[in-house]
């Protein structure tokens, strides 16, 4: 299915305009929880501080736009556990805290679940390796082209002489009237053998889109391939190294088991996601100790495994960018994928976001400690200041990545 620049321009900001929903998905989780349990809330924010623009409502709490594209925030009334005033955070019951700091998560699942039933139904890309599905109910309605694009060309061998340059995708090869369209790199080095010493005609393009080209070339004998290895030429029949590309993704839909399809995803996706979480802190761990051995490889080596495992708001802008043209179902599902990744992590104890303050909270209430307004404070404002180094961080090495 092919898009034009239009069309992908149109779908990068439909993506960037779902991911912003599902901050906006994410706090009303919170701003209705709260309500609901007796807390005034003071503001609902778009995105965090500084504010671009404000509007009071006629309930008395403010509707915010802010400038750092970062997130989003309910402010609620008397936010510190030891807060007693009504209508507070503070006052409400243990149970009615938990409900409004896992408000957020809980619509976020939601949000990636109910997507991924959508695209389950009309057909779900796959972007991994055995992703899940039900076999029996499982059609696919496209499927990735497999490209066979030459490599090296040894100079004055048969690939040489037909023309054929590195970069060009070789469609099919064989006896003339008998040709075999290529659909992985394996199949070449075979038929080359098969028709040792004698002519093959090859058909190749130098792109997807210009016109194939057909030529007839006598191969190299296998004696002549012997001889030249014999001189320590690494020669082939044809002479040329091969390799494969892939364009588009296989896309499956699915009828009935759409709904287990999607928690099986949604299962699939987790794991992942706290795989590549494992090999983040790793990295970061061993640019740590890089740094402290002063063992500048290892350091470097970590900072590029911890990078790649990771994006900011610059990566997510670009991934939306290249994933336009490869249209809707896969902006939905990389919407769907973030929507699971918000979840997951705001439900993991890191201080500042909800699931730090949920299971801090859970903490000093189990030891019967409440921390101070300050203490509290301070713990978040730290959680808060790492959260935005570690921002700032990844937007460099986005924007070294793809500018």
């Amino acid at each position: 299915m092919g898009y034009n620049g239009d069309m992908s321009v149109a779908l990068m900001v439909l993506g960037l305009v779902l991911f912003i929903g599902l901050v906006i998905i994410h706090e009303y989780g919170h701003f209705i929880m709260a309500r609901r349990n007796g807390v005034e809330v003071e503001e609902f924010g778009i995105f965090f501080p500084p504010r671009l623009k404000g509007w009071k409502t006629k309930h008395g709490w403010i509707f915010s736009i802010n400038w750092l594209p970062i997130g989003g925030f309910v402010k609620l009334k008397g936010e510190h556990d030891v807060d007693t005033e009504p209508g507070s955070m503070g006052a409400a019951s243990v149970w009615g805290k938990t409900q409004i700091m896992a408000a957020g998560v809980v619509m976020n699942l939601i949000a990636a679940y109910v997507l991924l039933v959508l695209l389950a139904l009309v057909g779900m890309p796959h972007i991994v390796d055995n992703q899940f599905i039900i076999k029996h109910d499982a059609a696919y309605v496209e499927h990735a082209r497999t490209y066979v694009i030459a490599g090296t060309i040894e100079r004055g061998s048969p690939a040489d002489k037909a023309g054929i340059k590195e970069g060009d995708i070789i469609v099919a090869a064989g006896a003339a009237g008998h040709l075999m369209s290529l659909a992985n790199a394996n199949q070449l080095p075979s038929i080359t053998q098969q028709y040792a010493g004698k002519t093959l005609t090859v058909q190749y393009r130098q792109d997807d889109t210009s016109p194939v080209q057909e030529k007839t070339v006598q191969l190299r004998s296998a004696a002549e391939v012997d001889h030249l290895k014999v001189l320590g030429k690494n020669a082939g029949y044809l002479g040329v190294g091969v390799d494969e590309s892939r364009s588009g993704v296989d896309i499956v839909r699915s009828t009935w088991s759409a709904p287990v399809v999607a928690a099986g995803t949604m299962w699939q996706f987790t794991a992942l996601t706290f795989q590549a979480l494992g090999k983040a802190l790793a990295g970061i761990a061993g640019i740590v100790a890089g740094f402290a051995t002063h063992n500048t490889v290892a350091r470097q080596a970590a900072q590029t495994e911890a990078s790649s495992q990771v994006a900011g708001p610059v990566g997510i802008f670009f991934v939306f960018k290249y994933g336009s043209a490869l249209g809707i179902r896969f902006i939905l599902l990389i919407v769907a994928i973030l929507s699971l990744t918000l979840g997951i992590m705001n439900i993991l104890p890191i201080p500042a976001l909800d699931g730090g303050r949920l299971w801090l909270m859970l903490f000093t209430r189990a030891i019967h400690r409440p921390l101070s307004p300050e203490r509290e404070e301070a713990i978040n404002a730290a959680g808060f200041a790492f959260l935005m180094g570690l921002i700032i961080l990844i937007t460099v090495v986005d924007v070294r990545r793809f500018f």
